[in-house]
């Protein structure tokens, strides 16, 4: 894992309010809820008194309160009350607050802080610049036996897609990896396919190449989007579960009506593609050794791989910070 970042974990859908929610993000249980504002609160799914799952609480004047004795808990993981001690109790309580993740949310997503709080920053990863309100859109989530970085370089692979794809997005046995061109941005990079049919010629250096108008955008530390057009585009957050576990959501958004009743049913058509798609991928990607992927992994890397070296090379550079 990379620390000091903003990772998106869950959809906001998934904290309804008054619900306790148990999920395993970052190699942690944890345990979610909502406050009085709806404000969502991340601590570790474990009472500090006696040890139980507090994912299997209740949330009560918008504080967690823990099913064994009744300890009660707020969004930064402070204990509140202690019924065993009475109402009336002065003695200081901090010595049951639980550990706290800090929690902001941003387009329908659920983003966790994994590291220091004085590192934290205010601003999420999201491509702010690409999509807003105005867009209807589906998602998919689905689990892979695969660590994340696993998940995410294959969404950065061009030179997979004439044999993972061959019936969907890979038709046409464009076997010859042009490039790829890479352009870096703040926080992540861009490319995209550049593939051609084998007629014999050499594969056209980076240099030769261009972004095309279909292209890839990644942004650390886990999220990435498809701009398949100016009105359809497919985003992946991909949550760390654990070493070997990720789930993907998968978003399908639509403005191709520029209405969003329709926009949403094709939202939803896109969502059946996306998982047809998604389930080509996934049958390859969760059998790669080792599970988590690493700058010297030994691997045998051709050219076509640089999206994924540079990938590479960035995470761990980011990890070292």
């Amino acid at each position: 894992m990379i620390k000091n970042q903003w990772y998106a974990v869950l959809p906001s859908k998934a904290v309804p309010e008054g619900k306790v929610i148990g999920a395993r993000r970052l190699g942690q249980n944890l345990a979610l809820f909502r406050d009085k504002e709806g404000n969502v609160g991340c601590v570790a799914d474990k009472c500090t008194h006696r040890g139980a799952a507090l994912s299997i609480g209740k949330v009560v004047n918008g504080c967690l309160q823990c099913p064994f004795h009744g300890l009660q808990f707020d969004v930064n993981g402070k204990c509140t009350f202690v019924p065993a001690d009475g109402r009336a109790a002065t003695a200081d309580q901090s010595r049951f607050n639980v550990k706290n993740l800090p929690v902001r949310e941003h387009c329908g997503i659920i983003y966790v802080w994994y590291g220091d709080e004085k590192n934290m920053t205010e601003d999420v990863p999201f491509f702010d610049d690409e999509i807003d309100g105005t867009w209807a859109y589906s998602e998919l989530e689905d689990h892979w036996n695969s660590h994340y970085s696993r998940c995410i370089e294959n969404q950065l692979d061009v030179v997979h897609l004439p044999f993972v794809h061959r019936t969907t997005i890979g038709r046409g046995n464009k076997t010859v990896v042009n490039g790829p061109k890479i352009e870096f941005i703040p926080a992540g990079l861009i490319t995209s396919a550049d593939n051609s049919v084998d007629e014999g010629q050499s594969p056209k250096p980076a240099s030769e190449c261009e972004i095309k108008k279909t292209y890839l955008k990644f942004l650390f530390p886990n999220i990435w989007l498809n701009h398949i057009s100016d009105k359809m585009k497919v985003m992946i957050y991909f949550a760390p579960v654990d070493a070997e576990n990720t789930i993907l959501y998968i978003r399908f958004y639509s403005k191709v009506a520029g209405a969003k009743p329709i926009d949403h049913i094709v939202a939803q058509l896109g969502k059946a593609g996306n998982k047809i798609i998604e389930r080509q991928d996934k049958r390859v990607v969760i059998t790669q050794q080792p599970k988590a992927s690493t700058l010297m992994s030994g691997e045998n890397l051709l050219a076509g791989d640089r999206p994924i070296i540079e990938y590479r090379q960035i995470r761990e550079e980011l990890k070292k910070r």
